[in-house]
């Protein structure tokens, strides 16, 4: 496993200071809770972890010597609600909530703990009642209009493939909400682009690679991933289950491609974390969940692995690369 050196230092500045806190000092710290998708050995979410321990350092809070984080990691998401709860008993000053099933979680394991949730799709599924105001002990960010984002995607898909006309779309989120199915925002955009989809239900990690089989046999001719934290934890195997298959993956998120998809569009997922230590600085000092503005993505980006087209056979048009921000060789 890889360490940046940001955690390196962490870890050994850690040492240090665990020798000079005494206990009863560190029990009257304020506690950030964090609930993670993975194990902390796998080195999932290890980069934007990084993104939010610095950013909170840049903003005074040092872990182990005014601060306490406490990670709670699941491979499975029904397990969220039992680690949220703990979060509650130990008295959390704040609960860091990446993800859909995580901020679920929380929110039902609280109505009084500030929740900051990252990467939610739409915030009124978890509770928040507006963007500007969102009330309650929930705020956050998201990852913007769903239905701009999906319309992107599918016309970036359609002329990176020629002929491209089957697009199998893995839900490694919960399709159904309380406002109604998710994958309804694709049916417009696809039908004007001459697409049939077929949507793939992923509940756990063990269903990537039936899912890519069910691709192949309704002969998808690309995937489209919407993934959540269990889609980036594992993000090494659904790259190579895209390259076994010989289907292209287009994610949500850069991670994807660094892995070996061919393209992702979205938000920086580092940056919503070093955003998200904004929020708990804020609240640490006193500021109210129901009084800090849930914060859309302003910029997305597009980015490209020109090896992976490569060992797929595709030539991508010239046109869509003077369109990507970045290309990964």
């Amino acid at each position: 496993m890889r360490y940046s050196s940001y955690s390196i230092c962490a870890v050994a500045l850690l040492g240090l200071l665990s020798v000079g806190v005494p206990a009863n000092a560190q029990s009257k710290m304020p506690r950030v809770g964090v609930l993670l998708t993975g194990s902390p050995s796998s080195g999932a979410h290890s980069l934007e972890l990084d993104a939010f321990m610095k950013q909170l350092g840049e903003l005074g809070w040092v872990e182990g010597k005014n601060l306490v984080v406490d990670q709670r990691w699941t491979e499975r998401a029904d397990q969220f609600p039992e680690l949220a709860a703990e979060l509650v008993r130990t008295n959390a000053s704040v609960i860091l909530a990446p993800g859909p099933e995580a901020t679920r979680a929380a929110t039902a394991a609280t109505l009084t703990t500030p929740i900051v949730m990252i990467a939610s799709a739409d915030p009124r599924t978890v509770g928040v009642s507006s963007l500007a105001r969102p009330g309650g002990n929930l705020t956050g960010l998201t990852i913007g209009q769903v239905e701009v984002v999906f319309e992107k995607r599918l016309e970036f898909f359609k002329q990176a493939i020629p002929g491209l006309s089957r697009v199998a779309v893995l839900w490694d989120v919960d399709r159904m909400t309380e406002i109604g199915d998710r994958s309804a925002v694709l049916d417009n955009p696809a039908r004007v682009l001459g697409l049939r989809l077929q949507h793939v239900d992923v509940k756990s990690v063990r269903d990537f690679e039936p899912a890519f089989k069910a691709a192949k046999a309704g002969r998808a001719g690309a995937v489209l991933l919407v993934e959540g934290p269990r889609g980036v934890a594992n993000r090494d195997l659904i790259a190579e289950l895209g390259l076994k298959n010989r289907l292209p993956v287009m994610g949500h998120f850069r991670p994807i491609v660094q892995a070996g998809g061919l393209m992702s569009y979205g938000v920086d997922l580092n940056d919503l974390f070093r955003r998200a230590a904004g929020y708990v600085d804020k609240i640490l000092k006193g500021a109210k969940p129901a009084d800090l503005p849930v914060e859309q993505p302003a910029k997305f980006q597009l980015v490209v692995n020109l090896k992976t087209a490569k060992r797929l056979g595709l030539t991508l048009p010239q046109s869509l690369l003077l369109r990507a921000d970045e290309t990964l060789e």
